[in-house]
C-alpha cells in the first residue's frame, strides 16, 4: 500500500524536493497534506499537481485566494497555524514530513507525535527549543522520528545494525559556509547577499544565513544530542569543505563509519520516507575520482561564536535552548532586513540567552512564554519596533 504523506512547508526548499521524491515514486507514495506559510501560488501549483486531501495555509490573508484557486478541487483549504496542527492529526496520515522553518514548526510536531504518527524531522528548531519534551512524547506514544537532515541521515544510516555497539563519539561535518576563510575584519562588513551564496547547498533564506554564522551546525549539535542520546562533549564538529562526508559515528573501539554522498537533499528525504528499505533513483551518484580531496579543519569559535553559544546552552540546559532559538531568529530576520551587522546577531543572542527568565524544567506552556519573552527582549537589544 502506499504511504500517505503530509507534508509541513511543502512550498520550501525540503518541502519541494520531498515532492520530487513522491513524483519519481508514484507507486510508493500519495500527498495526502500540504502547507505553506504564505507562499500561496506555490501551494496552488502543488494542490492541482498533486490532488491532496487537505490544503492548509498559515496566512490567514492568503486563505480567500486560496479557496477560490482551488474550488474545483475536491479537497479541504485551511488556513492558521491552528488548521495546521490540525491537519497532521487525520487518521489516513502516514509520515509527516516536518519541514516547517522555525518555532512555528513545533506545535503541529507535537500534534502529529500525539496522533502516533511517523516523523521525517526536518525542522530542527523542533528539539533545539523543546528536545526533553519531544523525546518524552515519542517514547510514550511509540512515535519514529527519522532524521531528514543530511548530516542526522548520516549519523542515523551509520548505526543501522549497530545497536547494541556504544558510540564514542558523532562526527559532525559542516561545510564552513560562505566565510569560511574570512577574518573578523572582514566579516565585519558582509552582507545579506554575501551570506545567502552558500558555497554547496541550496536552502531557504534563514537556514542559509543559519549555516553562514554557523548557527546551523550549533542547532545540529543538539539536534544530535537528542535524536541519539549522545552527550554534547561527544559531539564533534568539523568542518568540511567538500560536503562529500556528510556525518561519522566513531564506535569504543576506534572505528569510524560515515555515510558519504553528493551533496544533494534527495537521497535523505527518500531514505527517511522509504526506511528501512532502500528503493532505485536517479539521484546524483558521488563519483570519487572527481573528488580531488576530502579535508578537515576544527571550526573557529572565535570567529563563528554561534558554535560556542549554542554548545552553552546545551550545558545551561533547561529553557535556554529556546532562547538561543528565539533570538536567532529574531536576529537572523533583522540582518536580512539590514537592520542588523553579521557579527551583531552573535551579540545579541548572547544577552539574550543572559536576560530571559530562567526555567530549569519547561513545559509546552513554559516554552511557549519564553519564545514569547525571548523574541521581545531581542528586539529591545535590537532597539526594534
Amino acid at each position: 500500500m502506499k504511504k500517505r504523506i503530509a507534508i509541513l512547508g511543502s512550498t520550501g526548499s525540503i518541502g519541494t524536493q520531498t515532492l520530487d521524491v513522491v513524483r519519481r515514486n508514484p507507486d510508493l507514495f500519495e500527498v495526502y497534506a500540504i502547507s505553506a506559510n504564505r507562499s500561496v501560488d506555490k501551494l496552488i501549483e502543488q494542490a492541482c499537481e498533486f490532488h491532496p486531501e487537505v490544503v492548509c495555509i498559515a496566512d490567514e490573508n492568503q486563505y480567500l485566494p486560496l479557496k477560490e484557486a482551488l474550488s474545483d478541487l475536491d479537497c479541504k483549504v485551511w488556513a492558521g497555524a491552528d488548521a495546521i496542527a490540525e491537519m497532521v492529526t487525520f487518521p489516513s496520515i502516514d509520515i509527516v514530513v516536518a519541514a516547517m522553518v522555525g518555532y512555528a514548526g513545533l506545535k503541529p510536531t507535537i500534534e502529529a507525535i500525539k496522533s502516533g504518527k511517523t516523523i521525517a524531522l526536518a525542522n530542527k528548531e523542533t528539539l533545539v527549543v523543546a528536545g526533553e519534551l519531544i523525546c518524552s512524547l515519542a517514547q510514550q506514544y511509540h512515535c519514529p522520528i527519522l532524521p531528514v537532515d543530511s548530516e542526522h541521515s548520516a549519523i542515523f544510516q551509520s548505526l543501522v545494525g549497530e545497536e547494541r555497539n556504544e558510540i564514542e563519539k558523532i562526527l559532525l561535518t559542516a561545510s564552513g559556509g560562505p566565510f569560511r576563510a574570512m577574518s573578523i575584519d572582514e566579516m565585519r562588513y558582509v552582507s545579506a547577499a554575501d551570506a545567502l551564496r552558500h558555497p554547496n547547498w541550496e536552502m531557504g533564506a534563514k537556514i542559509t544565513i543559519d549555516s553562514a554564522s554557523m548557527m546551523n551546525k550549533g542547532f545540529e549539535v543538539i539536534e544530535a544530542k537528542w535524536l541519539f542520546g549522545v552527550g554534547a562533549d561527544r559531539i564533534q564538529v568539523l568542518i568540511h569543505p567538500q560536503s562529500i562526508v556528510h556525518s561519522a559515528v566513531q564506535f569504543r573501539d576506534g572505528a569510524v563509519k560515515a555515510q558519504l554522498g553528493a551533496p544533494d537533499m534527495h537521497l535523505p528525504i527518500q531514505y527517511a520516507l522509504t526506511y528501512p528499505n532502500r528503493v532505485p533513483s536517479e539521484f546524483p551518484r558521488l563519483d570519487l575520482f572527481a573528488t580531488k580531496s576530502l579535508t578537515f579543519e576544527e571550526p573557529d569559535i572565535e570567529r563563528f561564536p554561534n558554535l560556542r553559544l549554542a554548545y552553552e546552552a546545551i550545558a545551561r540546559g533547561g529553557n535556554i535552548p529556546c532562547v538561543l532559538n528565539a533570538a536567532n531568529e529574531v536576529a537572523n530576520l533583522a540582518f536580512r532586513e539590514g537592520k542588523c551587522a553579521f557579527l551583531e546577531m552573535s551579540d545579541v543572542i548572547a544577552k539574550t540567552m543572559d536576560m530571559v527568565t530562567f526555567v530549569e524544567q519547561p513545559t509546552y506552556e513554559d516554552y511557549v512564554a519564553t519564545d514569547t519573552e525571548s523574541r521581545n527582549i531581542a528586539k529591545k537589544v535590537l532597539k526594534l519596533k
